[in-house]
């Protein structure tokens, strides 16, 4: 049975602002998760790369049983991942020093993202602990579909390529997560398990459209078009503007709501092409970047909307999508990896083509010309949402977990 749990999220916290630069789904992942995990009195150490000198080393304001400890390992500043990769041997020390300060014994390692998979098979050897590992994204993915090479391509996929035969489990967020492992990994089929993310019901569950509209300052005669997310070129926030741009004079009382980044930042070159895209589209009157947001303030937003769009072109799940569902909000999403799964076509609300902003803008039609449509694909979105309770994909990791100790300890039992 697992009584202590270490979790690594080296480059990224749980703790950190959505919508930044490197923040999404799998912080909140994490953050869910861990207490979740803590409410059923497992000891959870989260371990995360320390990026300001204002982070106590220990902060448990995450909730009961959950600590999450900074380490430090290259500059303390933000570093985007491939520059983190130079510091692991360093975090990895960091969490050994931590533990041998704070005599801890883990029962096992779950990690996160390839950078964390790295660290994990390092502590596996140094602590005798079996590790699961899910990566959220893949290198072979992201190389398909990269516009940039600001990153270590080459490098992340040999490292991901070990993790698979390093890691004890892998956790997929999807059937489609699944196959990209096997096909394009070689993964052991014995060592995939497919557990989707889950979603808090509590905070995201559909409330008064109008009122929500009121808090957040949206006119409500307005439909509200929303993306949520990192902004950032995979994205794909510029097939929204076109789309909205082929469709805005037939509908005067559209705005669209970009959550995401810092408009502020001139050093943001993506968010500036997007701010430039709408001018030069003429549509720059009702779009609206809002900048990164707290996620107790997303609930407001989501049930605001009329649709959320999540045109990304490569999603290992969507969790947007997810959060967007159980609001009761129509989604409209590229048919692309998790996002393919998670979002059901005309019941939940569209997929269609990533890059494709006829296709995108024809959704976006359908939906606000047709109100009952739209009640139904809300209702439906609610529906399917509810089976992606946090508790419920708790206790499936849970389960996993203790069969992977399990098995860990027989192996180790026979080794002697």
């Amino acid at each position: 049975m697992v009584e202590r749990l270490a979790i690594l999220s080296v480059h990224t916290s749980p703790l950190a602002v959505l919508g930044g630069k490197k923040t999404g789904g799998m912080n909140v992942y994490i953050r869910e998760l861990a207490r979740q995990l803590g409410r059923l009195g497992i000891l959870v150490d989260i371990y995360t790369r320390r990026v300001s000198s204002e982070q106590p080393v220990v902060d448990m304001t995450l909730g009961e049983n959950v600590r999450v400890i900074h380490v430090v390992a290259g500059p303390i500043q933000l570093l985007d991942p491939d520059q983190v990769y130079s510091y692991l041997s360093q975090f990895t020390a960091g969490v050994i020093a931590f533990t041998t300060k704070n005599p801890i014994e883990y029962d096992l390692i779950y990690s996160h993202y390839w950078l964390s998979g790295w660290v994990a098979n390092k502590l596996k050897e140094v602590w005798n602990i079996p590790f699961v590992h899910m990566f959220h994204t893949l290198g072979h993915m992201k190389q398909r579909i990269a516009t940039s090479t600001a990153y270590l391509p080459d490098v992340r996929i040999a490292v991901e390529t070990q993790i698979v035969n390093w890691a004890d489990r892998i956790i997929a967020a999807t059937q489609a997560e699944q196959a990209q492992l096997l096909w394009l990994y070689r993964t052991d089929r014995r060592k995939i398990v497919v557990i989707p993310p889950g979603v808090d019901l509590k905070r995201f569950h559909p409330l008064p459209k109008d009122q929500a509209k009121r808090q957040i300052g949206v006119d409500e005669n307005n439909h509200l078009l929303l993306f949520v997310g990192r902004i950032e070129p995979l994205k794909a926030v510029d097939t929204i503007l076109e789309a909205v741009a082929l469709i805005h004079q037939y509908h005067p009382n559209l705005c669209v709501g970009i959550i995401g980044g810092n408009p502020k930042n001139p050093a943001d070159a993506e968010l500036n092409r997007l701010q430039m895209l709408a001018q030069s589209l003429c549509i720059d009157g009702i779009v609206n970047f809002l900048g990164a947001k707290d996620h107790n303030l997303l609930p407001l937003y989501y049930a605001a909307a009329s649709i959320v769009i999540v045109p990304s072109d490569y999603e290992s799940f969507g969790m947007v999508a997810l959060e967007a569902m159980a609001s009761g909000t129509p989604v409209i999403a590229s048919e692309v990896g998790g996002l393919a799964f998670l979002v059901r076509d005309e019941e939940t609300g569209f997929l269609v083509p990533a890059r494709d902003p006829s296709a995108l803008a024809n959704g976006i039609r359908t939906i606000l010309t047709q109100p009952e449509k739209r009640k139904e694909l809300g209702e439906n979105a609610v529906a399917l949402a509810h089976q992606y309770t946090w508790s419920g994909i708790t206790q499936q990791l849970v389960t996993v977990f203790n069969d992977v100790v399990q098995n860990h300890k027989r192996f180790t039992r026979r080794k002697h």
